[in-house]
C-alpha cells in the first residue's frame, strides 16, 4: 500500500482551493515545492502515495521541478545519493509514510555514510488522522532518525516554507547530510494564501578558517618526524584538487597515500594523480597499514573491518600508531589537504599524473580479469562509473587506471542495491556524460526496477551486469569467519543464484532497456561499442565465473 499505484482510498477534501497553477490561494504543497526550487533543489525522485497527492498535484504549478518516478523507494533514495555525488547539491525524494521510508532506508544509509546531501520529504497522515492508528501509521520520526542528520516534522502550513528552507540548509551542511522533512497531508493541502516561500540563508562555504589549526600542526609534526606515515584520504580529498595536495605531501615527506576503501567520488584516470584504495579484505588492509607510526586522516574515517572475525582485531590501525584527524568525515578534505601541504610541502608544485595506457582488448571466454580489461580499454572520456560489481570487480582498479579521465562512485555504506539507482541519479545530474554501471547480479535484484526508470527517462546508462550465478561475496565471507559447509549441505543453496538462473536480458528488455548477453571478451567489447553509438540505456549481461568457487 506504499507505492504510487495504491491511491485508491478517497482523496482528502481540499480546504485551500486549487492546487494547480499559481493562484493567490495556493496550498502548502506549492509553497514547499517553490521553496525547494528557489533553494536550488530542482530534481525530485519520487514514489508517492495518497498522503503525498497534493504534493504531486502541486508539480503542475512548479515547472522548474523535475520529478522522476521510481517503482521502488530504494531506487528513489539511491538515485538522490548518486545525483548529489555528481551535482554537488541535493536532490529531493518524495516517499510515502513509514513503510515507504523504510523501503528507502538502505540507500539513505549509503548516502549518510557517503556524506551526500539529500532532502528527504516524507508524507505522513493528516494531523487529526494520526491518533486513529490507521494501518499505515508508524513512528516515522524514529525511522527517519536512523539515517538522517536532521529530522523535522512540519505541523503548520504557515511554517512550511521556513521548515523546507531549514531542511535544505541542513542537507547542504557543512558537512552535507541527509535531512528529512515530515509533511502531514493536511499541512500540504491547507490553503497557503498570502504565504511566501521560505528563504534559504546563504550557504556556509567551508574554508581554511574552519579548519583546526592545532590538528593541522600536529599532523604536520608527525609528517616531518621521519617516522612511517600514511595519509588516508576521503571525501572531497579524492577530487583532483585534493589528490594534488596529497601527492605534494608525499613528495616532501615520504608519507604513503591511500584512499578510503569505498570512496564517495574518486576522480581518476589518465592525467589525474593516482591513488591506491585501502583493501576490503581485512588481512590485505592490515598489510597495507603495517608498520605505520602515524595515520593522518583527511576526510576519511579511522579504518576498521566491515565485520568482526574470530580471533582478529576489527580496528585496522596498527597497535601503537598515533591517529591525526585533519578533516572530519565528509568535510572539506581538499581544503584540509591543501592547508597541510602548505605547511610541509610549500616548495613542491609538480606531482605525478596517471599515464594513459593504450587499450589492449583481450580475447576468449570472459573471466573477471578479461571483463575488466574490456572495460578499461573502452571506458569513454568523462565517464561516470558507478561500481557495485562486488567480487566480479576485483580487477577493475588496475585495468582502468590508465583509462581516459573519469569519476568512480562506490558503495559507501555496504547496503546492497546501490548501483542501478545511483547510476540513475548520476545520469540525471550529468546528462552530457556517459554513465557506466558495473553491477553484480545478486545486488542488482534488490533494485532491478531502476532499469524501468532508465528507459522511461531515456538515460545514457550502460550497465555491465556481471552474471556469475552466485553470491560469491558470501562464499568468501563464509571462509573468512571460519565457517564451513559440507559439499552436500542444503545451506549451500543460500550462496547460489541458480535453479532457476536469472535471465537479465529478459528482465531488462521487459522494462524497456535493450539488452544482450556476452560470453566472450569479443562479444562484450562489441556490445559496449554498440551501446556507446546508440542513445539511451543499454544492458550487457556478462557471463563470468564466480571469483570464489
Amino acid at each position: 500500500m506504499a507505492g504510487p499505484e495504491t491511491g485508491t482510498e478517497p482523496a482528502a477534501e481540499t480546504t485551500g482551493g486549487d492546487t494547480g497553477g499559481d493562484t493567490g490561494d495556493r496550498t502548502g504543497a506549492q509553497v514547499l515545492l517553490r521553496t525547494l526550487v528557489d533553494a536550488g533543489v530542482d530534481v525530485c525522485f519520487a514514489n508517492p502515495g495518497t498522503s503525498e497527492m497534493h504534493l504531486v498535484a502541486a508539480l503542475d504549478a512548479e515547472p522548474r521541478m523535475r520529478a522522476v518516478l521510481t517503482l521502488f523507494e530504494g531506487v528513489a533514495t539511491g538515485a538522490a545519493d548518486g545525483y548529489a555525488r555528481m551535482a554537488d547539491k541535493p536532490a529531493a525524494t518524495l516517499l510515502h509514510l513509514g513503510p515507504g521510508l523504510a523501503n528507502g532506508t538502505a540507500n539513505l544509509h549509503n548516502a549518510r555514510r557517503a556524506g551526500t546531501p539529500v532532502v528527504n520529504v516524507v508524507g505522513d497522515h493528516a494531523l487529526d488522522h494520526k491518533p486513529l492508528d490507521a494501518p499505515l501509521e508508524s513512528d516515522v520520526d524514529a525511522l527517519a532518525g536512523t539515517v538522517s542528520a536532521r529530522v523535522h516534522r512540519s505541523v503548520a502550513t504557515a511554517d512550511l516554507g521556513r521548515d523546507t528552507a531549514d531542511a535544505v540548509a541542513a542537507a547542504l551542511g557543512p558537512p552535507p547530510a541527509v535531512s528529512t522533512l515530515l509533511v502531514p497531508a493536511d499541512v500540504a493541502w491547507t490553503s497557503a494564501a498570502g504565504l511566501e516561500p521560505g528563504v534559504l540563508a546563504p550557504p556556509v562555504e567551508p574554508g581554511r578558517g574552519a579548519l583546526d589549526a592545532d590538528a593541522l600542526e600536529s599532523a604536520a609534526k608527525a609528517l616531518r618526524s621521519g617516522e612511517p606515515c600514511i595519509l588516508l584520504v576521503g571525501g572531497t580529498g579524492l577530487r583532483e584538487r585534493g589528490l594534488v595536495a596529497a601527492h605534494r605531501i608525499a613528495a616532501a615527506t615520504s608519507a604513503r597515500v591511500l584512499a578510503e576503501c569505498f570512496p564517495t567520488r574518486l576522480e581518476r584516470g589518465a592525467g589525474v594523480p593516482p591513488i591506491t584504495r585501502l583493501a576490503y579484505p581485512g588481512d590485505v588492509a592490515r598489510e597495507q597499514l603495517a608498520g605505520t607510526a602515524h595515520l593522518v586522516l583527511a576526510g576519511a574515517a579511522s579504518p576498521v573491518t566491515f565485520f568482526g572475525y574470530p580471533g582478529k582485531r576489527g580496528d585496522l590501525v596498527p597497535e601503537g600508531a598515533a591517529v591525526h584527524r585533519v578533516a572530519e568525515i565528509g568535510a572539506a578534505g581538499a581544503i584540509a589537504l591543501e592547508a597541510l601541504a602548505d605547511l610541509v610541502a610549500a616548495e613542491v608544485t609538480d606531482v605525478p599524473r596517471a599515464a594513459a595506457i593504450p587499450p589492449a582488448l583481450p580475447t576468449g571466454p570472459l573471466t573477471v580479469q578479461s571483463a575488466a580489461e574490456v572495460v578499461g580499454a573502452l571506458l569513454p572520456e568523462g565517464a561516470i562509473v558507478v561500481d557495485e560489481s562486488v567480487t566480479s570487480g576485483a580487477s577493475l582498479p588496475q585495468a582502468t587506471a590508465g583509462s581516459p579521465r573519469h569519476d568512480w562512485l562506490t558503495l559507501t555504506g555496504g547496503a546492497i542495491g546501490f548501483g542501478l539507482p545511483a547510476a540513475t541519479g548520476a545520469a540525471v545530474a550529468c546528462p552530457d556524460r556517459p554513465v557506466w554501471c558495473l553491477q553484480a547480479d545478486g545486488s542488482a535484484m534488490y533494485t532491478i526496477s531502476a532499469l524501468w526508470t532508465h528507459a522511461r527517462e531515456n538515460l545514457d546508462i550502460t550497465t555491465v551486469l556481471y552474471d556469475n550465478g552466485a553470491y560469491a561475496i558470501l562464499r568468501g565471507e563464509l571462509l573468512g569467519v571460519g565457517a564451513s559447509l559440507p559439499a552436500d549441505s542444503p545451506a549451500r543453496s543460500l550462496l547460489d543464484l541458480g535453479a532457476p538462473r536469472l535471465d537479465f536480458v529478459a528482465l531488462a528488455t521487459g522494462m524497456g532497456v535493450p539488452a544482450v548477453r556476452a560470453e566472450t571478451a569479443e562479444e562484450l567489447a562489441g556490445a559496449l561499442r554498440r551501446a556507446a553509438a546508440e542513445p539511451g540505456p543499454h544492458l550487457v549481461a556478462a557471463q563470468v565465473p564466480p571469483l570464489v568457487p
